[in-house]
């Protein structure tokens, strides 16, 4: 429900920057940016895609592990579909995950995340899910209560 909600918000917030935009500038000139951008986004996805599959080729080639360049080609594919979402927040974030400074932030921080998940996924295997409390158990030997009356209630 949450995930439905984010994408309802995004694209009420889409369609409220374009009539903002397009009340600005004009109807055509709106699709004339959003085709603009459209054409753009993809020439970028198209070269950092084809870049991004050369080191991972050579990553290969040198018996290394490619993580970074698997992140890079996820992260690319995800621009990809963003920039094919009409709208301006789309493209903008479909550019931020296009630059690579700000690509290898997002695939670090990501990392981090999975990192964590993972973690706490073991440590919920190992020993189970919730709160562990340290405690000390203390038998106390006494004498059992013995009822010899009973007492009717009224």
């Amino acid at each position: 429900m949450p995930l439905f909600a984010l994408l309802l918000l995004g694209m009420f917030a889409e369609i409220a920057v374009m009539v903002a935009v397009g009340n600005a500038i004009g109807g055509l000139w709106m699709i004339a940016l959003l085709l603009l951008g459209t054409l753009v986004g993809l020439s970028l996805v198209r070269r950092q895609g084809a870049q991004t599959m050369a080191a991972f080729s050579e990553s290969v080639f040198k018996r290394q592990q490619p993580h970074q360049e698997m992140a890079d080609g996820v992260l690319i594919a995800a621009a990809g579909a963003l920039i094919m979402v009409p709208g301006f927040i789309s493209d903008v974030a479909a550019l931020f995950l296009l630059f690579p400074p700000t690509r290898k932030l997002v695939s670090r921080r990501i990392a981090r995340k999975a990192e964590a998940a993972a973690l706490k996924f073991e440590h919920e295997r190992r020993f189970g899910a919730g709160q562990v409390v340290e405690g000390e158990v203390i038998d106390v030997d006494t004498d059992p209560v013995v009822i010899t009356e009973r007492r009717e209630i009224r």
